[in-house]
C-alpha cells in the first residue's frame, strides 16, 4: 500500500461570477399565471465556490477566491461564512447575480434560470487574478470553474493556467465556450467538460460515448490537457489520459436534482488527488460525489456519508 502524505496539497478555487442560488417548487409552470410556490432555500453557488463547499463537506480544506458585490453579495458572504468556508472575497461595484431553480412537482421537471451577472471592471477582475496568484502554492492545485462575468476577458482561465505552470501548481478548468478553448490552448493539467461542452469545443455533434472519448483523447494527444474527466450524465463519467481510458457508470440512484453534480464530481476528484490518492481512486470519488449530489433536492450538495458509501460500491 502506498503511504499517503501527512498533509494534503493546498487547493485554491476561483469563482469570477458567483451566484446566489434560489430554489423552490410549484405544481405546474405556466406562462402568464401567478405560480404559488412551496418553501424556498438559498445557497451560495457558482462553480469554484461549490467545489470549495464540497471539499469542506468531505473533510478537506481549500481557499476560495470569489468576486462579490451589492446586497446579494453581502448575503452570499454571510452564507459562506456560516458554512465555515475560508478564502478571499474580492469586492466589486456591481451586485452579485441570482440564479433560480424551480421544480415542477406535477411532472418532476426542473426549470433553471441562470442570470448574466454584473459587469466587472478591469481593475476588479485583475484583483481576482492577483488574489488567486497569491494563494497558489507549489505542488498544489488551482480550480478555475464557472462562467465568466461580462467585462472579463475570454483568456482569464488561460492566464491562471500560465501562472500555475510557472509556480509548479496543477491547473484544473471547468468551463465552456471561448474561455475553455483559451485555457486549453494554454494547456492545463485536467479539464472537466460535459459531453455537450466537449462537442461545442470540437465543433461536432458527439452522440455516443465512443465519439466523446475519441474527442477527449484528441485533446490529450494535442497536449491541451494531461487528463480529461468527461461527465456523461446518467452514464457516469469517462477518464482519459495518454495511457488509459476508464468509464465508470454511476451507482443506481433516484435522481432528484442535477444542480451542482458536476461541481461535486470535480471537488471530490481534486480533493482525493490532493490527499495523495491515485487518479483511479480520485475518479471513483468524483463519480460517487456527483451521484450523491443528484440524490439531494434542488441546489443542495452531497453529504459525506453518501459519497463514501458510493466510493466503496464503485471500488468493489
Amino acid at each position: 500500500m502506498v503511504a499517503l502524505p501527512a498533509r494534503p496539497a493546498p487547493i485554491v478555487t476561483l469563482t469570477i461570477n458567483p451566484a446566489l442560488d434560489v430554489s423552490t417548487m410549484t405544481e405546474t409552470v405556466r406562462s402568464e399565471h401567478k405560480m404559488r410556490c412551496g418553501p424556498s432555500r438559498v445557497d451560495p453557488g457558482g462553480g469554484g465556490v461549490n467545489v470549495s463547499r464540497v471539499i469542506d463537506r468531505l473533510g478537506g480544506h481549500s481557499t476560495a477566491i470569489y468576486a462579490v458585490g451589492g446586497p446579494t453579495g453581502q448575503a452570499y458572504r454571510q452564507l459562506l461564512e456560516a458554512e465555515g468556508i475560508t478564502g478571499k472575497a474580492i469586492a466589486i461595484a456591481g451586485s452579485t447575480r441570482e440564479n433560480v431553480t424551480v421544480d415542477e412537482t406535477s411532472t418532476g421537471r426542473q426549470f433553471r434560470f441562470v442570470l448574466q451577472g454584473p459587469e466587472l471592471a478591469e481593475a476588479e477582475w485583475r484583483r481576482c487574478l492577483d488574489a488567486t496568484d497569491a494563494a497558489m502554492q507549489w505542488g498544489g492545485y488551482v480550480v478555475a470553474s464557472g462562467s465568466l462575468a461580462p467585462g472579463v476577458p475570454d483568456d482569464l482561465y488561460a492566464r491562471v493556467a500560465r501562472r500555475a505552470r510557472e509556480l509548479g501548481v496543477r491547473c484544473i478548468v471547468d468551463a465552456s465556450g471561448p474561455s475553455l478553448a483559451a485555457a486549453l490552448d494554454e494547456g492545463v493539467y485536467l479539464v472537466k467538460p460535459s459531453g455537450r461542452e466537449l462537442g461545442e469545443l470540437v465543433g461536432a455533434e458527439l452522440t455516443s460515448i465512443a465519439d466523446k472519448t475519441a474527442a477527449a483523447q484528441q485533446l490529450v494527444a494535442e497536449g491541451k490537457a494531461e487528463v480529461v474527466a468527461l461527465t456523461v450524465g446518467g452514464e457516469g463519467a469517462v477518464l482519459v489520459t495518454a495511457d488509459s481510458v476508464t468509464h465508470l457508470v454511476s451507482p443506481p440512484i433516484t435522481v432528484k436534482s442535477t444542480v451542482g453534480a458536476g461541481d461535486s464530481f470535480l471537488a471530490a476528484l481534486v480533493l482525493r488527488l490532493a490527499q495523495g490518492h491515485d487518479l483511479a481512486a480520485a475518479f471513483r470519488a468524483g463519480v460517487a460525489a456527483g451521484a450523491a449530489t443528484a440524490t439531494t433536492e434542488a441546489t443542495e450538495l452531497c453529504h459525506r456519508a453518501d459519497v463514501e458509501r458510493f466510493e466503496v460500491q464503485l471500488a468493489g
